[in-house]
């Protein structure tokens, strides 16, 4: 199982990566023009989202420094435990729908801490690769774009981080366990 998903995981990306460009050739599109095009559009977007930005990481670093992700942590810990989920990756649960940084940060120090092939990294791994950043994307692009009302857009990001958290432990535990 692991030698499929490692072969799947080798070749997805580059053949997608070839993939776009010689379809859209074979389209007739302008492939070099439309990527100049959306760069440059995206550079405005980027300008954008700053104040945004700064907004999101003032936050992230006021709930981190102000205690409130341990006391977190702590009160769910038990429940996780009864799960199979280890403790130690609970924290990147939290900081994974909030920063893809501060989330990276931490999976890098778990490696450090247990090990590349240990069992808690190979979990924070996979749901590093099972989530996204939601507050961060709802912040971040829907203030650039001026949409106000992210209310079910964000229910239904956080659910979806959860079920991701939890879908990477049970993927973690028929894969590697």
């Amino acid at each position: 199982m692991s030698s499929i998903l490692t072969a799947v995981s080798a070749w997805a990306i580059p053949l997608l990566v070839a993939f776009i460009p010689l379809y859209a050739a074979y389209r007739k599109v302008p492939v070099y023009e439309s990527f100049t095009e959306g760069a440059k559009e995206g550079f405005d977007t980027a300008i954008r989202i700053i104040p945004h930005l700064v907004g999101m990481m003032a936050a992230i670093s006021i709930f981190r420094a102000s205690g409130a992700m341990d006391m977190l942590v702590g009160a769910v810990a038990p429940l996780f435990a009864k799960l199979g989920v280890p403790a130690d990756v609970l924290p990147l649960a939290l900081l994974r729908p909030i920063t893809g940084a501060g989330s990276l940060a931490y999976t890098t120090d778990l490696m450090k801490t247990f090990g590349p092939d240990s069992f808690v990294a190979q979990i924070a791994a996979t749901v590093q690769g099972s989530t996204d950043t939601t507050l961060y994307v709802l912040t971040v692009y829907f203030g650039a774009v001026g949409i106000r009302k992210a209310g079910y857009a964000l229910k239904v990001g956080l659910v979806s981080d959860l079920v991701g958290f939890f879908a990477a432990v049970a993927v973690c535990y028929v894969v590697f366990a």
